[in-house]
This record gives structure tokens, sequence and C-alpha cells, in this order.
């Protein structure tokens, strides 16, 4: 991943119609996220996916809260809410070849945040390239 692309994911949408795209942009631009901040001070792996990921030992409250409130009006949308429980994260690398004997976790890093993003993911050479739809407002 590139400094760039570094992002919180709050929900993975998956393959989206063309036709839906433009109501979830207009939904993205009408959103208030409440600015907030995470410590990233935990660190794993989604092994089938190869990521590796960074992300808080818990959910603040307050970040559980805008979660919730993004599914509150996605939901309406037509998209449905994932059974598992919401796992906050930064992708720090995909594709890793090996998950074993991972060196030591970084020093804990603050996180801000303070607006939704609408993200759209394309494969392109290999790499997932990120290109930006949708800011929420304020």
């Amino acid at each position: 991943m590139q400094p760039a692309t570094l992002h919180l994911t709050l929900a993975f949408l998956g393959a989206v119609d063309t036709e839906r795209v433009a109501a979830l942009v207009a939904a993205t631009a009408r959103q208030r996220a409440a600015p907030g901040g995470i410590t990233l001070d935990r660190y794993g792996v989604f092994e089938r996916q190869g990521i590796v990921w960074a992300g808080p030992a818990q959910a603040a409250p307050a970040l559980q809260q805008t979660h919730d409130e993004l599914w509150n009006w996605l939901e309406p949308l037509g998209w449905q809410r994932p059974p598992q429980a919401f796992t906050p994260h930064v992708t720090l690398l995909r594709r890793a070849a090996r998950l074993d004997n991972q060196p030591p976790a970084p020093a804990p890093e603050q996180w801000r945040y303070n607006r939704y993003v609408l993200v759209q993911s394309r494969p392109q050479d290999g790499t997932a390239r990120y290109q930006v739809l949708a800011r929420s407002g304020g």
C-alpha cells in the first residue's frame, strides 16, 4: 500500500452495478461523520485474502457509532449489514506471500478521521488502484 491510499475501512460493499453508483455518490456527499480518532495498536492478517492490517485493539464507542450510522444509511440503499462483528482496520499489505514469522509489531500510531470517503477499487497491473468517487460533507 502507498501512503496516499491508506484508509480506515468501515464498510466493504464489493462489486456495485453502475446504476447504483450514482445513488451511493449522492448519499455519501449528504452525510456527516463525527470527527474522532483511534490508536492503531493491533496488527493481524486476513489469511484468505493475504492482507496484513493494523487496527485498534478495541473499537472506540465513537468509531462503532460512526460505523453503525454508516450502515443506517447504506441499508435503505439496498446493502445488507454484515453479520460479523465490525473490525476497523487499515490495510498495510496486500497479497502477502507468507503470513508466518511476522516481525514484531511497530509502535502504536494515532489515526484521525473526519469524513466518509467512497472509494472504488479497480485492479490494474496486478494491484488495486483506488479512485475517490465522493466525500462526505463537513
